[in-house]
């Protein structure tokens, strides 16, 4: 063989030897960059879960949950919003996809399914009965016992007057003549108005409610109405506040949403057996302004996590009751089956 081949020959196994080299450095680069979108567990894990709460109870079972994820020690990427005061506020974000999941109230829940045609989906009971008479006597002991009283109370044409008519009328009292309900534009106008009346009687939520007693000399707790609610044995229970996600983000996203429930679930339980920690960062993330006074409301407040099939029959029997009152009040039809996650 002349030099020349030899040559020839060297150089076409040197070319591919680094054709070969080339190849194997490409093929490890592209191993090492594989889009997200190929890669389900590596896209979740991009993903950020936003999430907005109402301000007072039903953001109270988060703030750990918020902690940790401000220290990096989630599972999923949460990103916040600024709490919300009021419930209209929920309406265009979730419809527009700006959050994902959300604390709010129960009826608020179907109004949006209603709204959105059944664009958002239940995943927990997040909050039960807050509402509380408080009276500076000790005349009511009884649900009866509220006839001829005068009762100071918030929230007319909403949730807290339906199930306060509800109860009334189920304890055999018209709630148009056997008291006087006198309604106030807040909380803050219906304490004034008790503490200048000391033989009346109001209705109020926690943790105001609370923040209340610990304001007026005498003022304590008469009825908690979620208890006086569970003893009509009626299959349901007052449900205040409920986690809804955007239908179209749990059929993209199901592993968020399940490591969104398990971390909340945790968070919950936190609140539930840690009221000091809870409370402390309660008051960090403005949802109440005394540590102090949010670890006494802690638990008055219902804090929970219902799920499956628990979360279910203590939700729509409730939405059915208010339904039954007044159909606007869930948007003016029951949700489906759907509703239900």
């Amino acid at each position: 063989m002349s030099k020349h081949n030899i040559w020839h020959k060297n150089g076409q196994i040197k070319g591919l030897r680094r054709i070969c080299i080339c190849l194997t450095v490409g093929f490890l680069l592209c191993a090492a960059s594989v889009p997200a979108e190929t890669d389900p567990l590596r896209e979740d894990s991009q993903t950020a879960v936003r999430i907005g709460a109402l301000s007072g109870p039903t953001a109270m079972g988060l703030v750990k949950l918020m902690e940790e994820a401000e220290q990096g020690n989630t599972l999923n990427h949460y990103e916040f919003a600024e709490l919300m005061t009021e419930v209209s506020a929920f309406t265009a974000p979730l419809a527009k996809g700006d959050l994902d999941i959300a604390a709010v109230p129960a009826n608020l829940a179907a109004v949006l399914y209603n709204k959105t045609g059944g664009g958002v989906r239940t995943l927990a009971v997040c909050v039960r009965s807050v509402l509380q008479i408080v009276s500076q006597g000790d005349g009511i002991q009884t649900v009866p016992d509220l006839k001829g009283a005068v009762l100071y109370a918030t929230g007319q044409g909403a949730t807290p007057e339906y199930v306060l008519r509800y109860l009334l009328t189920e304890n055999g009292l018209d709630p148009d003549t056997d008291l006087e309900i006198r309604w106030c534009a807040d909380t803050t106008e219906a304490l004034a108005r008790i503490q200048s009346d000391p033989a009346a009687a109001a209705m109020l939520p926690q943790p105001f409610a609370t923040a209340a007693c610990a304001k007026t000399e005498g003022l304590h707790t008469v009825l908690d109405l979620g208890e006086e609610w569970d003893r009509l044995e009626n299959g349901c229970s007052v449900v205040t506040g409920v986690m809804v996600v955007r239908a179209a983000f749990a059929e993209e996203h199901p592993d968020l949403v399940e490591n969104f429930l398990e971390e909340y679930r945790t968070s919950v339980e936190y609140a539930q057996e840690e009221p000091a920690g809870a409370a402390e960062l309660i008051e960090k993330y403005g949802i109440v302004g005394s540590a102090a006074i949010a670890e006494k409301a802690l638990p008055e407040c219902g804090i929970a996590c219902l799920t499956g099939e628990e979360m279910k029959e203590a939700l729509s029997g409730y939405l059915q009751i208010l339904y039954e009152q007044d159909p606007a009040s869930v948007g003016g039809a029951l949700p489906e089956e759907d509703f239900y996650r």
